[in-house]
């Protein structure tokens, strides 16, 4: 069982940014697939970012692309969110997603079921 903790959330005005991480108590990180989603209230959980095992690739969502950049730190076992140019729609609570899974899956479909562990999640809250 991986336990991963978020941190780094709170309140920022719009156009701002915040940096967003994710402990693991894993002892290496370079096995999983890692990534972030967000869930605003009422609405579903939504793919925010992905990065593979060796940082090789990263993937976004549209609303994200261009703004946020994930980035992952294996030998400290953390996991990073850089979000600029925040908007008043990035409000959501962030989860920091790991997959163990060795199967082919497309990362590109951002799917929450694709991922087996989850931090309780952190809130960010941008005010306009």
């Amino acid at each position: 069982q991986v336990q991963l903790v978020e941190s780094g959330g709170g309140l920022v005005q719009a156009g701002g940014s915040l940096r967003l991480s994710c402990a693991t108590s894993a002892r290496t990180i370079r096995y999983y697939v890692m990534g972030w989603f967000r869930q605003a209230p009422g609405k579903e959980r939504e793919f925010v970012a992905a990065i593979t095992r060796s940082s090789d690739n990263t993937y976004y969502g549209d609303s994200v692309k261009g703004r946020f950049a994930i980035s992952r730190d294996n030998a400290k076992n953390t996991l990073y969110l850089q979000m600029n140019s925040l908007k008043p729609e990035d409000t959501a609570v962030y989860y920091c997603a790991a997959r163990s899974r060795l199967n082919f899956y497309d990362p590109t479909l951002g799917r929450s079921l694709d991922y087996d562990y989850w931090g309780p999640g952190s809130q960010v809250t941008v005010s306009s």
